[in-house]
């Protein structure tokens, strides 16, 4: 079946799986907006712990995708992760440092004797849910609007230093979070998962308090969340993009680059669409009608999106990873990707990410057969 296909069309079928686990990830980062809630909307240890507790029965998918993700990234499209891993660095290493100390949150906090206490591993939690969804955004937000970087992939003959891809600055990817376009990426991920997060609170917590207290800061997130997107969206669709010609491979700069793709892919269009409808739908189920579907119509409308935006960044002749530095070191998804045949074999592997989207299903349905309420924490043996 994959063996049949040509090479171009194996790396656009390796974006777009790339870029529906990328949207999978980002839904499921309701978990680190939850995290930044604890105390704005729990009023007492038993709250928070019951906050904690519903969102710790889903860490685990969040860091699986993620996982899964990075993965999948690095064995298609091993040039991008060794030019922005190893010279981006300063970025992943916060976003790796804060998954870490999650972790060890969920796993110490409730544990007898820890000597940090619970305020402590609270706060780390804080830090995960702020550091990783603002700085996600922020480098998904580089793929419209560069990085300094350089590569000569005549290097790797260079016996004493064979390295293709250099950084050109001595901040390694902490620029890009001063970059306006970035940062509003990264500050609407950050509301939007805090929305998400109240949406599931609605969905899966059985106290009236914090539920009316949830849905009314669903609207306060819920306006930041779309000023900062539409203003991304704004940004993104009236600059000039990073375009790639056909047949000479030569990367230039195409004004309105990103709406071009936008009307030339209709159907990325019309999956926009739906995803935005699909949100604001969750958001108003949630916010006005305190129903607990919210979290279905804006998860499934947060995936749309996400896959939508990262369709404009690397199909229709779109440079994915733009270089700011040297226009030809760009990345796209011709001369980023692997070999042909890395790419065939890897397509029978990706046959498994239906069962990894029907994990995530059976282990949510699993954990939310009831709702969650003190009786249960108290009860419980596992609990966070």
């Amino acid at each position: 079946m994959f063996s049949n296909l040509s090479y171009p069309v194996l790396q656009a079928y390796w974006w777009i799986i790339v870029s529906l686990l990328a949207a999978l990830l980002i839904f499921l980062m309701f978990v680190q907006g939850g995290q930044t809630l604890i105390r704005q909307l729990a009023k007492n240890d038993k709250e928070r712990s019951l906050l904690i507790n519903s969102i710790g029965r889903k860490w685990d998918l969040t860091f699986t995708t993620l996982v899964t993700f990075g993965g999948a990234f690095f064995a298609s499209f091993p040039l991008f992760y060794s030019t922005s891993f190893g010279g981006a660095y300063w970025v992943w290493m916060l976003i790796l440092f804060s998954f870490i100390i999650q972790a060890v949150s969920y796993e110490y906090r409730t544990k007898a004797n820890n000597f940090l206490g619970r305020k402590t591993y609270d706060t780390f939690l804080f830090i995960n849910g702020l550091l990783s969804t603002i700085l996600i955004g922020v480098a998904v937000g580089t793929f419209f609007t560069g990085s300094e970087f350089s590569v000569d992939k005549m290097n790797i003959t260079n016996v004493s230093d064979p390295v293709i891809s250099r950084w050109e600055t001595a901040t390694h990817g902490l620029e890009a979070a001063f970059n306006i376009t970035n940062l509003s990426l990264g500050l609407a991920v950050f509301f939007l998962a805090r929305v998400l997060a109240m949406l599931y609170f609605i969905n899966n917590i059985d106290h009236s308090e914090i539920i009316q207290r949830a849905a009314k800061t669903v609207k306060i997130c819920s306006a930041a969340f779309l000023g900062f997107f539409l203003l991304f969206i704004d940004l993104i669709l009236t600059r000039e993009g990073f375009a790639v010609d056909p047949d000479t491979k030569v990367v230039f700069l195409e004004k309105f680059k990103y709406l071009h793709n936008l009307l030339e892919m209709p159907l990325v269009l019309i999956l926009l669409l739906a995803g935005v409808v699909g949100v604001l739908s969750g958001i108003f189920l949630g916010a006005f009608k305190i129903s607990s579907k919210g979290i279905w119509f804006a998860g499934a409308g947060t995936v749309l999106t996400v896959f939508s935006i990262l369709m404009l960044a690397g199909l229709n002749n779109t440079a994915f990873y733009p270089s700011t530095f040297d226009l030809q070191s760009s990345l796209t998804i011709h001369n980023a990707s692997s070999s042909k045949y890395t790419l065939t074999t890897m397509s029978y592997v990706s046959l498994l990410v239906p069962f990894v989207v029907a994990y995530i299903w059976y282990s949510w349905k699993s954990l939310n057969k009831q709702k969650v309420n003190e009786a249960d924490i108290e009860n419980d043996t596992m609990k966070y």
